[in-house]
């Protein structure tokens, strides 16, 4: 029977070196795989979103199986407890696996390692635990991971068409996130019904995209996804400048205090371009 190996990584998923420690073990022989992420909480916000909370943690872990996937390599997925060990641990007795790769940031800059992880793990479950360090400021590689924030826009044909041209020019990678308009009920269903929309679009186009819903405070959203993902360049589509509370509330330029990474605003007038749209099926 095929060995069972357990995959926990969080920030680094989708890392260069992760990705060859599992095709080196999948050509070693028969092995089925098991990628974990934990549940990480956010920094910013005053309220945790659960939701938000699991979302960003399945898109962590769908940038190693989209990596996976790129080379034949098909594996089985789950989010578990924000606690490193734990996920680990409750991982192990509910797949019954017989092997771990652990991947982490480098030593100087891994709460997983300050905290022992990789031994408490050996310790704990008698098993084999491969370490595999990823380093993402060295990790460049040839695609562009670009963060989009949306939300009444993200239907919006500029943002689509934009999104588009930069697939058509270079490899990238896109995370979508849309601030939820409440806490719960049908305000959280029409932030996934947005980012759905979107989603299955980009996908339509054969372009690689992921995304989930993230804390109703536009800039707590942003902040949080910075937080979660591998980030290179951002994307902030509004409506237009009269219209948008996110503009009256200055969100572009203090996101660019807290990243290095550079800033793409897009305009998105909604009325207009439904307007249209109405025009075209009356005509």
């Amino acid at each position: 029977m095929a060995r069972r190996v357990l995959v926990v990584a969080n920030e680094t998923h989708g890392g260069t070196n992760l990705v060859e420690a599992i095709r080196a073990r999948h050509e070693a022989g028969d092995a089925e795989f098991i990628v974990i992420a934990p549940q990480n909480r956010p920094h910013s916000g005053y309220v945790i979103y659960d939701e938000a909370v699991r979302d960003a943690a399945r898109c962590r872990v769908e940038a190693t199986l989209s990596a996976l996937r790129e080379h034949g390599i098909e594996a089985t997925s789950d989010v578990m407890d924000p606690d490193p060990y734990t996920a680990t641990i409750d991982a192990v007795r509910e797949y019954r696996v017989d092997e771990i790769i652990i991947s982490t940031h480098p030593e100087t800059r891994s709460g997983w390692l300050r905290h022992d992880l990789i031994e408490r793990v050996q310790n704990a479950t008698g098993l084999p635990v491969e370490h595999v360090v990823v380093d993402l400021a060295a990790d460049r590689g040839p695609v562009t991971h670009t963060l989009i924030v949306a939300n009444k826009t993200a239907r919006g044909e500029p943002l689509f068409e934009e999104l588009r041209r930069r697939a058509a020019e270079s490899p990238h990678r896109f995370t979508v996130i849309v601030p939820q308009e409440g806490g719960h009920g049908h305000h959280t269903g029409q932030a996934r019904e947005r980012l759905h929309a979107l989603l299955e679009r980009l996908r339509r186009d054969g372009i690689s995209a992921s995304g989930g819903i993230g804390d109703p405070d536009a800039y707590a959203a942003v902040a949080n996804a910075l937080q979660f993902y591998r980030v290179d360049e951002v994307i902030i589509s509004t409506l237009p400048r009269m219209r948008s509370r996110w503009m009256r509330s200055n969100l572009i330029d203090r996101v660019r205090k807290i990243t290095a990474a550079p800033i793409t605003h897009i305009e998105v007038d909604v009325g207009a371009e439904e307007s249209a749209a109405s025009g075209a099926k009356a005509a």
